[in-house]
């Protein structure tokens, strides 16, 4: 039976599990309308996530890069007895090489990846629940393999459920400014850093118009896209790297998460800009929660204002925003470049987990996790990643 057909029996004949489990029944859905409503009731605040799980943003990435790449929705409910929804897995399918494997939506352009559960089962849930969950999708699908990668092991106040699968450190960690609310400026950001991007900054001052402000209308948002694709192709060249923002959707992709507004204020992506009369000078755009704000992308000016580090200046403005609005924590995404580190100072630990759904699955997730782990290895090798840093410049 194909997943479709299977998914059309599913609601009428779900079956209790017979483990000590508050999961009773599994649904796979594999059309995003048919778990929209769902979805958004466990995205709100009362509940448990990150916002790169919201349904804008990860609407707009499948219709506009997941069906590009002939990836299939594959979203995963678990119930309790009274048919209550206590969490969503919002994973795409693709067949590849013999193996369906299930990850989550979103590929490289979400930072991190989590369920949206249900908060109060969040906190209560145990071995024997994520048992179910795993036993649910191998009876209820005809996938392989599992392979949920970069899952925090925490997020805002509690651990994550799904830490209690077997998993393995992601291939790099994620560094984190933690902020207390009400502390002094000089707790996120030392004032020996904060008097020198004054300084800094100072040079920028000069310029006729000169302004931060967080773009909230539509004109401002269009506007501030078409230079960063205009730009930032250009800045990528400059460090050989491939412009992934070039791929089939993904600008349509991040177009629409931009313009895609959400609940409580802010949209899908926020944007944070500096600019003058002259010109735009830099931008960085991200996710909000309402307790974190995570970095997605960014790029500054070409002109010779950009010897006066605009990038810098805008994050201390955006970190002291974010701060005054009580938020706890700050990330610049995944990776540990030198200027995350002058913000950032601790690492969020990250996780993947493989986890096998049949016997092709078995030998699937072996070759996956020993490809994860060498990638760990080399990464957090300093011999090893400068040898394969000047094998790819060789080669690029």
């Amino acid at each position: 039976m194909t997943l479709t057909a299977a998914i059309k029996s599913r609601t009428a004949e779900a079956t209790a599990w017979s483990q000590p489990s508050r999961i009773a029944f599994v649904d796979i859905f594999d059309n995003l309308g048919q778990a929209e409503a769902i979805w958004r009731t466990l995205e709100d605040r009362q509940h448990f996530s990150t916002p790169f799980q919201r349904f804008d943003f990860l609407a707009a990435w499948q219709r506009q890069v997941g069906e590009r790449e002939n990836l299939v929705p594959a979203i995963i409910v678990a119930r309790d007895a009274e048919q209550r929804p206590l969490l969503l897995l919002p994973l795409a399918q693709k067949h590849e090489h013999g193996v369906r494997t299930a990850s989550f939506m979103g590929g490289k352009h979400t930072t991190f990846n989590m369920a949206l559960w249900d908060r109060e089962f969040a906190r209560a849930a145990t071995a024997p629940d994520l048992d179910a969950l795993i036993s649910g999708v191998r009876t209820r699908s005809e996938l392989d393999v599992l392979a949920l990668h970069q899952q925090p092991l925490h997020w805002h106040d509690l651990p994550n459920p799904m830490s209690m699968l077997p998993h393995q450190a992601s291939v790099n960690d994620c560094p984190l400014l933690t902020m207390e609310p009400g502390a002094a400026p000089a707790t996120r950001i030392s004032n020996s850093f904060r008097r020198r991007l004054n300084g800094k900054e100072r040079k920028l001052q000069a310029l006729p118009g000169y302004r931060y402000y967080a773009a909230t209308a539509d004109s401002d948002i269009e506007r501030l896209l078409d230079w960063f694709m205009r730009v930032k192709p250009l800045r990528m060249a400059e460090q050989k790297l491939p412009n992934v923002f070039a791929e089939p959707g993904v600008e349509d992709f991040i177009r629409s998460a931009c313009m895609a507004p959400v609940a409580g204020g802010g949209h899908a992506i926020d944007i944070h800009a500096l600019e003058c009369d002259e010109e735009i000078i830099a931008i960085f755009a991200g996710a909000s929660s309402g307790y974190r704000f995570s970095m997605m992308f960014n790029t500054y000016t070409m002109s010779e204002h950009a010897r006066h580090s605009p990038g810098m200046v805008l994050l201390r403005h955006i970190v002291d925003r974010y701060a005054e609005l009580g938020y706890r924590a700050f990330d610049l995404g995944i990776g540990s470049d030198d200027y995350k580190r002058q913000f950032c100072k601790s690492d969020e630990p990250i996780f993947d987990c493989f986890i096998p759904l049949s016997l092709r699955g078995t030998v699937a997730t072996a070759a996956m996790s020993r490809i994860n782990r060498a990638k760990h290895m080399v990464k957090h090798n300093p011999a090893l990643l400068h040898m394969a840093q000047r094998l790819r410049g060789a080669f690029s």
